[in-house]
């Protein structure tokens, strides 16, 4: 007999998913302690596309799991100029504020870690980042997503300078 109810989960394989982080969070409860897991994950490919995602659960496999159904919900598209970024941008998500500035073919990502994956996940090549306040890694990521979401193509800037004059 064939199972009517099964469940198919079928992934995007466009998208590569990175774990960048998981936190385990205990509760004390009169048999002991519970713990649960929170996840962040990140999905891109590699061309410009990227989407961040947080979830928590008892099981470590089904928050990262929830984590990345998350993730592609939450999908941003953003300018790029070659292999770098079109301007310099700071960010400011809770404590977190982080500098992306655009840098010549060849330089690679200079950045910290979680802001290193998300950069490279999504395709920037050559960029110089700086993490100037929190370390928290979830601020750091939602923080480089918002600078990444806020940036301009340069002709768009342009154009719209000259039909303002």
């Amino acid at each position: 007999m064939a199972k009517k109810n099964k469940k198919v989960e079928d992934f995007d394989t466009e998208y590569e998913e990175k774990v960048l982080y998981i936190n385990r969070c205990s509760k004390v409860v009169k048999g002991g302690r519970k713990f649960s897991f929170s996840a962040l994950v990140i999905i891109g490919d590699g061309n410009g596309r990227i989407g961040i995602g947080f979830a928590k659960a008892n099981e470590v496999a089904d928050a990262i799991r929830k984590g990345g159904e998350s993730a592609r919900k939450n999908l941003l598209t953003f300018e790029q100029d070659g292999t770098t970024i079109p301007h310099e941008i700071t960010v400011d998500w809770d404590g977190a504020r982080i500098l992306l500035k655009p840098a010549p073919e060849g330089t690679g990502i200079i950045a910290g870690s979680k802001v290193r994956a998300v950069l490279e996940i999504s395709g920037v090549k050559d960029v110089v980042s700086k993490s100037l306040g929190s370390n928290n890694p979830l601020n750091q990521v939602r923080a480089t997503f918002k600078a990444l979401s806020m940036l301009r193509n340069r002709q768009d800037t342009f154009d719209a300078r000259e039909a303002a004059v």
